[in-house]
Parts: structure tokens; sequence; C-alpha cells
């Protein structure tokens, strides 16, 4: 009888070591994810959809939401981490407690998208725009790109509607209730099917680490090791959208709303799929902050005389380099931008 008992027990004990396995390896993690898909987190997209992110005993899982919404849910809790760097930026400068982990695009990938009677920036002039909210990666960097290079400024030499989603842009182009819109590439594909045309590219005028996935400083310092794995599976995601055009198809139809046919989507793999990387450049990520920086100031939310603080200490820098060095992640070739001041 003791041994009849005992073989039930030994199996039971043999089985526990490989529950609690299954059970670790599954570890949840919420993404936030922006309404109708973007460009910017493409990485994030072929993670979920080619199970990187199981791979690495992770049950993830994109939430959609609006940029605001999803700055608000990490700083609250309700979300682990979100791909949004200059709402990130600004909760960071004004004091939250954030860091950023991994990163997704190094390429600028806004344009200014018009209507076809649009022959120049300088055709603007008196129109009306739809950017995102301000504040956001879709209305700083083409303002700041007609600013810079065009001398034409918000409120005196055009309008701007703000739009929460890029498809919503495009009906309104289409409809003539504005002229022109910030389009990330793969919205700006889809518009030139529907007749309208890019005017210019962001890309072409400044640098830009779009994308980058933050998270509280409280969950990176808890999760070091769930930390780790999310920085891998978007490692991973790079390289597979690098030569994967595919499989890369099948991703962004399922992601991004306003793509409806593989032609579409194969056009966009053909602009975007040297554009990603997991490593946060140096220089890059300074920019992010900076720019940030410079728009408080702007709004008389940063003292002009106070200077930036070390960006480094808001990046994990300390798990992002050596996990991709161990992975053997091969590092993004991005060209510097072609247009000069």
């Amino acid at each position: 009888m003791l041994r009849y008992l005992l073989v039930p027990a030994a199996a039971l004990a043999l089985a526990l070591p490989f529950t609690a396995t299954a059970q670790a390896q599954q570890t949840k993690v919420t993404i936030g994810k922006v309404i109708g898909g973007d460009g910017f987190h493409v990485p994030t997209y072929v993670a979920l959809d080619q199970e990187f992110f199981k791979a690495e005993g992770l049950d993830a899982s994109l939430v959609e939401l609006d940029p605001r919404s999803q700055v608000t849910g990490v700083l609250s809790g309700n979300l682990d981490c979100a791909p949004i760097p200059s709402g990130g930026a600004q909760a960071a400068l004004s004091g939250a407690k954030i860091i950023y982990i991994v990163g997704e695009s190094l390429k600028s990938q806004w344009t200014i998208t018009t209507r076809q009677e649009i022959g120049k920036p300088e055709d603007l002039k008196g129109k009306v725009l739809g950017y995102g909210r301000q504040g956001g990666a879709d209305y700083d960097e083409a303002q700041a790109v007609l600013h810079r290079f065009f001398h034409m400024d918000v409120g005196r030499d055009y309008k701007v509607i703000s739009f929460q989603g890029e498809p919503e842009r495009i009906a309104a182009m289409t409809n003539n209730d504005i002229q022109g819109a910030s389009l990330s590439i793969p919205h700006a594909a889809v518009a030139e099917q529907a007749g309208l045309k890019v005017l210019l590219r962001t890309g072409d005028y400044i640098p830009r680490a779009g994308g980058t996935v933050w998270c509280s400083a409280d969950f990176v310092q808890k999760n070091p090791e769930t930390v780790k794995k999310i920085v891998r599976a978007i490692a991973k995601a790079v390289m597979y959208f690098r030569d994967n055009k595919q499989g890369s198809i099948a991703v962004l139809r399922h992601h991004i709303g306003s793509i409806k046919t593989d032609e579409e989507a194969g056009l966009i793999w053909d602009q975007l799929h040297n554009t990603f990387g997991a490593e946060v450049p140096p220089d890059l990520f300074r920019e992010i902050l900076e720019s940030r920086r410079q728009t408080m100031i702007a709004a008389r939310q940063w003292p002009e005389d106070k200077p930036l603080p070390d960006p480094e200490s808001f990046l994990a820098r300390n798990l992002l380099d050596p996990t991709l060095k161990e992975m053997g992640y091969v590092p993004t070739k991005i060209e510097a931008p072609v247009k000069g001041n």
C-alpha cells in the first residue's frame, strides 16, 4: 500500500516543477497600441503576430488607446508599457518616474500629405491641415519642419484641426474639408492610392527615434527579466521585418487599419523595412527629450535657462545593450536626413 501511495506522490512531485515553469513562462504584459495602427510601432505588431513575445514566455497584449490615454495608463499602473516617446518625455521632464527600455523606429516616418493642387509647401498658406493632438509626434514633427525649413507657423500661416486617427484625416482631405495632413508612411501610401500625394517626408529634414517603448520605473525595477524578454522580442521582430516581406505584409494588413490590399502593404514594406532598430542611439534619444523641452519652454512649462537632465537617466541601457549583444542582434544602418537647414 505504501508503495502505491508513493508512486502518485512522486509523479506529482515531478509534475509540480513543470507546472510552475509553465506558469512562470506566461508573464502577462500589456503594451499600448495607437488607434488604427501606426508605422512607428510595427515591431510590436510583428512580435505579437509572429509569437516572439510568446517565445519569450510573455502573454503580451496590445491595448488600443489614443496616445494621451496610453501615457495616463502607464502612469496610473493600468498599462505596463507605451510606445509613445514624446508623451513619455513630457511626463519624465514633469517629474514622472518612467524608464525607456527598447527602440522601434529610427527614422521619422511622418509625411505632410496633401491634395493634388498643392504644389509646394508654401502653397499651404491660408489652408487647413489635419494633425494629431498638440504635443504628439504627428503634430510636433509636421509643424517643426514647416517652421524650421519653410518659415510657416500654425495660426499665422495656416490653420490646424486635430484628428485622433489617421484614416479620418485621409477622409477629410478627400472631401476637401482639409487640404493637407500629417500621415505616417503606411497611411500616406494608402492616401496616394486614393488620389492624394505626399508633399514632403519629415525624415528628409529631421532625425527621429519613434515608437521608443517606455514603462514606469517601478515596473522596470521590479521586473528586469521581463524587460529583457520584451527587448528580445522586439529585437527579433526588427530583424524579421528587415528580411521577410511576405510575412510582414500579413502583419501590416492585420494591424494598420487603412491598408486594404497586399499591394499597399508591400509598397509600405519597401519603404520601411530598413528603418527600425531595437537599439536606442544616444543622439536620437537625446533629441526626443530636447524636442519636448523646447516645446515646454514655448508653453512656459520649463525655464528657458534650465538645462536638459542627463537623458541616460531615463533609459535602461544596463538592460538594453547587454541583452542585444547576448542575442547577436545586428544594429540598423540609417541614413542621415538629406535636407539641410
